[in-house]
Parts: structure tokens; C-alpha cells; sequence
């Protein structure tokens, strides 16, 4: 059974950079396309990224464009969520999620079978 591993969180300032992890253990990634989302207090959990199974393709919400880049290592089973330029909007708790036996990002949250417990991310100063 797949269970994913959040880690990296933590509090920043303004303008910091954090880098996130989602490792896996129980069934290897490498078939997976799989996503970052983040739910901030009394909002719905909304998607960050996504990144198919290969690498290949990558997709952002257009709030973090050009801030966040998604990547993976499927040598380690692991998919990272590198963070620059951090505002006070970022704040939330950051879950990876496992698509459902797809190698492509599925079109919605629906798509995804296996979540993360999350990790905490602050923008603050």
C-alpha cells in the first residue's frame, strides 16, 4: 500500500524559500503522476502542481507560477516542491497526493487515491 511522507515545512519570512518532500514507501512512484496542495484555515485544499509520472509534463496554479518549481527523483521515490519568493498567501498545510493508477495529472482532486498527513508551511514576518 502506497503511503506518502510529507517533510520540509516550517516557518519563513516574506521572500524565503522552503523546500518541500513527498517521500514514498510501500509501492514505487515511478507510475505515478502526483500532487502538491495546500488548504489554508477555512479554505478548500487546492492544487499547487503536478507532475506526471516520467517528468515530463508539470502543472502550476497560477498563483505560484514562476515561484514554484515541482520536480522528482524516482530513483529515491521522492517528489520535491522547491518554494522562492514565499508570501503570507502560501501560508497552509501542504499535502502530496498519489493519482489514482495514472502516469499523466488527473484533470481534478477526484484523480488522486493516496494523500500525505501534510506539513505545516508559515509566511510570516
Amino acid at each position: 500500500q502506497l503511503q506518502l511522507v510529507e517533510s520540509g515545512g516550517g516557518l519563513v519570512q516574506p521572500g524565503g524559500s522552503l523546500r518541500l518532500s513527498c517521500a514514498a514507501s510501500g509501492f514505487t512512484l515511478r507510475y505515478l503522476a502526483i500532487g502538491w496542495f495546500r488548504q489554508a484555515p477555512g479554505k478548500e485544499r487546492e492544487e499547487v502542481s503536478c507532475i506526471s509520472s516520467t517528468g515530463g509534463s508539470t502543472n502550476y496554479a497560477d498563483s505560484v507560477k514562476g515561484r514554484f518549481t515541482i520536480s522528482r527523483d524516482n530513483a529515491k521515490n521522492t517528489v520535491y516542491l522547491q518554494m522562492n519568493s514565499l508570501k503570507p498567501g502560501d501560508t497552509g498545510v501542504y499535502y502530496c497526493a498519489g493519482s489514482a493508477w495514472q502516469a499523466m495529472c488527473p484533470h481534478d482532486i477526484t484523480g488522486f487515491g493516496s494523500w500525505g498527513q501534510g506539513t505545516q508551511v508559515t509566511v510570516s514576518s
